[in-house]
C-alpha cells in the first residue's frame, strides 16, 4: 500500500507576522520537522503546496526529497484550493493519503501510523475528545472532494463526499497544537520541549561514498512520473545539472545505465527507467520502509522504559 502526505504552506503568515514554515522547532523548522514525522511513519511521497514566499520555502526543503507544488493564486484562494492541488497530484499515485495544514508539526508518527492502520476511508485523530491532525483521506474518494463546490472549505467538503468519518483515539496532543499567532507559537515551543525523543532514520547505500539516498530516490521515480529530467528536476527544486550529476554519479556505482532516453518527436524526446533502475528503485523504497518499522520496534524495547 502506497502512503502519500500534502503539507499545505502556500498562505501568507498574515496573523504570525512572521513566515511560519521556517520558524524553528528546536533546531529544525517546523515544515522540516512535520516532513521529519511523516518519513519517520513510513509515507513513500510527500507534496507540499507552496504559494507566498515559495522559492524561499522550496530552497530550504530542497534536500528532503519531497515534490513541490505551487498554487500560483495563493493570495486571493483558500486552503481548500491549495489542498486540492495535492490532492489532484498524489490521487493516482498513492492509496491513501494524508493531509495536513503545515501549522500543526507536533503530532507523532505512531499517530500517523494508528491513522494508516485504522484501513478507513475518512480518519482523523482525536485526543481529549477533540479532533486533530493529520486527516487520512482514502484516494478512491479524492475525485469527489476535487469535483465539490468548495463551501466550507475542506471540512465542508468532506462532511458532504459520502463517507464517514473514523475517529482515532491518540495520546497525542500533538495534534492539536497549532502556531497561528505569535501566542500558539510561543505555547507549542513549551510542549516541543516537554515531547520524548523519537527514532530518525536516514538511509543511504555506499561504497566508498554514499550513492544512493532518499533524495536520490525522488528523483528517480520523478523521472519514471513525468518522463523527464528536466521535470523531475523542477518538481523538486534542483538544478537540472545537478539531477544529471545525481545520475550519472549513480550509474558510474552501479556499473549499468539508469535510464533509457528516446529523442525528438512532438514532446521533444523521454525519459524512463530502465528495467535495472526500476529494480532497484523498488528494493530501496521496499528496504527503507522495512527498516523503518524494524527501527520502531527496537526503540521501544531498547529505551521504551527509559525514555
Amino acid at each position: 500500500m502506497q502512503i502519500g502526505a500534502v503539507i499545505v504552506a502556500a498562505g501568507m503568515s498574515s496573523r504570525m507576522g512572521d513566515f511560519k514554515p521556517m520558524l524553528n522547532i528546536g533546531s529544525i523548522s517546523i515544515a522540516q520537522r512535520i516532513v521529519a514525522t511523516f518519513h519517520q511513519a513510513g509515507v513513500s511521497r510527500i507534496a507540499v503546496v507552496t504559494g507566498y514566499n515559495a522559492p524561499l520555502l522550496e530552497r530550504h526543503l530542497s534536500n528532503s526529497g519531497l515534490v513541490f507544488l505551487r498554487n500560483e493564486a495563493y493570495a486571493t484562494t483558500q486552503m481548500f484550493d491549495s489542498a486540492k492541488i495535492g490532492l489532484e497530484y498524489l490521487k493516482d499515485k498513492c492509496d491513501r493519503i494524508l493531509f495536513t495544514p503545515v501549522d500543526i508539526p507536533l503530532f507523532t508518527a505512531a499517530t500517523v501510523a494508528a491513522l494508516i492502520d485504522s484501513e478507513a476511508l475518512l480518519a482523523c485523530p482525536v485526543c481529549e475528545g477533540q479532533t486533530g491532525h493529520p486527516l487520512m483521506i482514502a484516494a478512491s474518494l479524492v475525485d469527489t472532494l476535487l469535483s465539490d463546490s468548495g463551501e466550507g472549505g475542506l471540512q465542508g467538503a468532506i462532511s458532504r463526499c459520502g463517507a464517514e468519518m473514523t475517529r482515532i483515539e491518540v495520546e497525542d496532543p500533538g495534534i492539536l497544537h497549532d502556531a497561528d499567532t505569535p501566542e500558539d507559537y510561543k505555547a507549542l515551543l513549551a510542549w516541543h520541549n516537554e515531547q520524548l525523543i523519537r527514532p530518525e532514520i536516514s538511509v543511504s547505500l555506499s561504497r566508498e561514498k554514499p550513492f544512493f539516498d532518499e533524495k536520490t530516490a525522488m528523483l528517480l521515480s520523478l523521472v519514471e512520473e513525468t518522463g523527464s529530467v528536466r521535470h523531475a528536476c523542477e518538481r523538486m527544486q534542483i538544478s537540472y545539472s545537478g539531477g544529471w550529476n545525481i545520475i550519472r554519479a549513480l550509474e558510474s556505482q552501479l556499473h549499468f545505465p539508469l535510464l533509457e532516453r528516446s529523442q525528438g518527436g512532438a514532446s521533444g524526446g523521454e525519459s524512463r527507467l530502465t528495467e535495472h533502475g526500476r529494480r532497484l528503485l523498488g528494493c530501496y523504497e521496499s528496504y527503507v520502509t522495512a527498516l523503518r518499522e524494524q527501527a520502531k520496534t527496537l526503540f521501544d524495547e531498547y529505551f521504551g522504559d527509559e525514555l
